[in-house]
């Protein structure tokens, strides 16, 4: 789903109260927390984390779904073990309702992305 929205605020007013605000939230955190000098901002009518020069992550609610774009995933965990057992395509990560974060490694892989963003190493598309 898209948000025409120009900011991040508007974008969480204009997100429904349910499951899938809660767990783009969690998400949301746990990317604030470990890079807190990412600015939030909109691009492409979803969620942008980053800098005036480079996007880092991009973060949507969809249907059934919630979305974490992140570049391409195998230059960041080419092993795929961080993310066992998520639904993941080349460049996006999906969070259904019934996953727990908690019980998913990707806090550990954000941590990964945002290490290698500081380094100035490639990890896009």
């Amino acid at each position: 789903m898209h948000y025409d929205v120009e900011t991040a605020s508007h974008y969480f007013e204009a997100l429904e109260d349910d499951w899938r605000k809660e767990k783009l939230l969690e998400i949301r955190d746990t990317i604030l927390s470990k890079a807190p000098e990412l600015e939030e901002s909109i691009e492409y009518k979803m969620l942008r984390y980053g800098d005036d020069k480079t996007s880092v992550f991009h973060l949507n609610a969809q249907k059934n779904y919630v979305s974490l774009y992140v570049g391409n995933i195998n230059k960041i965990d080419d092993s795929g073990e961080l993310l066992k057992g998520l639904n993941v395509g080349k460049g996006c990560i999906r969070f259904k309702k019934s996953l727990s974060l908690s019980e998913t490694r990707i806090d550990e892989f954000i941590e990964r992305t945002i290490r290698l963003w500081r380094n100035k190493e490639d990890t896009a598309c």
